[in-house]
């Protein structure tokens, strides 16, 4: 059980690299994890041994340890796979790298919703969306979008149900919870104990 009491600012494990990202309130980083043009959204926290590029992270997503995010893609169109074709300075063949190429890799966004639980080990591809309150099993490879509450396992990765019905997905995306203030969370913090179907009429009712 963790003893640490988390705060505004971003807790970050040791031997960590952040890159050209932002960290949200209340975030938790492992140790050893790499992060490079990424959005991290509030009460989110990862485990160890995780890397992540290019990616956009909803808020309270739950990220175990040795996950990947957005690995980069090597120009598969060109004679040579290898990066001395895009990272010419290295080798001394030329004083400059490929811009457009790092700019299109950048451009591929990988998007992570909010309250999502991404499993040890899995790994989610440039370009994919993962839906609101989605979980992507341990181990998976995720080629495709996974819809808000889906569950998704495998290689490649298949969704094999739904975390609840669609009228209780359709309320839980108009609630957004995730968004509610620190205080409201608080205030509210018994009714995460509900079961589900008490939670959404009570915050879909009276929203």
């Amino acid at each position: 059980m963790s003893e640490k009491k988390l705060s505004i600012e971003p807790f970050i494990g040791e031997h960590c690299k952040i890159v050209n990202s932002k960290l949200g309130k209340y975030t938790e980083i492992g140790i050893y994890n790499y992060f490079e043009n990424v959005i991290f959204g509030d009460y989110s926290y990862t485990g160890q041994f995780y890397f992540v590029q290019n990616t956009e992270i909803g808020m309270f997503s739950n990220i175990a340890a040795m996950v990947r995010i957005g690995p980069t893609d090597h120009p598969m169109e060109r004679p040579s796979l290898h990066h001395f074709t895009y990272r010419r300075r290295m080798y001394g063949f030329d004083e400059q790298d490929d811009v457009k190429f790092f700019s299109a890799r950048e451009m591929k966004k990988t998007l992570i919703g909010h309250d999502t639980w991404i499993g040890h080990g899995a790994i989610i591809m440039p370009g994919v969306k993962i839906g609101n309150g989605a979980v992507i099993g341990c181990g998976a490879l995720v080629t495709k979008d996974i819809k808000p509450y889906e569950i998704a396992v495998g290689l490649p990765a298949k969704v094999i149900r739904k975390r609840f019905k669609d009228e209780i997905i359709e309320k839980l995306e108009v609630i957004k919870w995730w968004n509610w203030s620190y205080d409201k969370i608080k205030d509210n913090l018994q009714d995460f104990y509900l079961d589900i179907d008490s939670f959404v009429h009570k915050h879909y009712e009276n929203r």
